[in-house]
């Protein structure tokens, strides 16, 4: 390109006024900064979504997913490929989704990694809902104390199907002697919402409890865990 022609493209580039969205964006921070609650949850889902796309206009993706999901709690736990099926939502947002996710299951899970003393089933129920209370399919975490109650490891023994996940009580008690703990808190998830225990998980807390107390260890509480709600076998005087 001539020196003319390089010149006058670049004064045309100066004189070209900045995407509409930069501005808008920009309001969005400020009103974050002095307001965060004053802002709508499209509105934070758009600062999210410019933090991985700063050069598009977010406003439509973020409206687009709260129309498809509901909440901006469901938008932030929608299966990987429910997301996919959005135009834009590429994998680089993907990934930034599950990292967001992870951040949040480990906040929720803060009692556990900090060796909270269990003393009632809210402990592991908040851990349990952060981690796979919002998962399509069923998960089996175990909880393990020792004997002052305090929590020692926060482990998964299980994944399995929508309705059913495989959980082995000879597992959960190797786990326990190798972490030389006293106490087992059992903990899975009902992704259809409703933390009910079936009969299914009755049986399967009746042979853990019969298995523990061959090896001197104490089952504390089974707690099934939905995305908003939780059952616990103690609170229900089933142990």
């Amino acid at each position: 390109m001539s020196p003319p022609r390089a010149a006058k493209a670049a004064a045309s580039a100066a004189e070209s006024p900045a995407p509409h969205y930069l501005g808008h964006r920009q309001r969005l921070r400020e009103r974050l900064l002095v307001e965060p609650k004053a802002l709508a949850d499209y509105e934070l889902l758009e600062l999210l979504l410019g933090q991985v796309l700063p050069r598009r206009d977010t406003k439509p993706l973020a409206k687009a997913l709260l129309a498809r999901f509901g909440t901006l709690r469901e938008a932030m736990n929608a299966r990987a490929d429910a997301l996919r099926e959005l135009p834009g939502f590429g994998e680089g947002l993907l990934g930034h989704w599950e990292l967001l996710r992870e951040l949040f299951a480990r906040l929720g899970e803060a009692p556990v990694r900090e060796r909270q003393v269990f003393s009632g089933p809210e402990v592991v129920a908040e851990a349990a809902r952060a981690r796979i209370g919002h998962l399509g399919v069923e998960e089996f975490w175990v909880a393990l104390v020792d004997n002052k109650n305090r929590l020692v490891a926060w482990e998964r023994v299980g994944r399995g199907t929508v309705d059913e996940t495989p959980m082995y009580p000879r597992e959960v008690l190797a786990l326990a002697l190798k972490h030389q703990a006293s106490g087992v808190i059992l903990a899975h998830n009902h992704p259809g919402g409703d933390p009910n225990p079936s009969v299914q998980d009755r049986e399967l807390t009746r042979r853990m409890v019969r298995a523990a107390q061959e090896l001197g260890l104490r089952v504390l509480d089974h707690v099934i865990v939905a995305e908003t709600r939780h059952f616990s076998f103690q609170d229900a005087g089933l142990l």
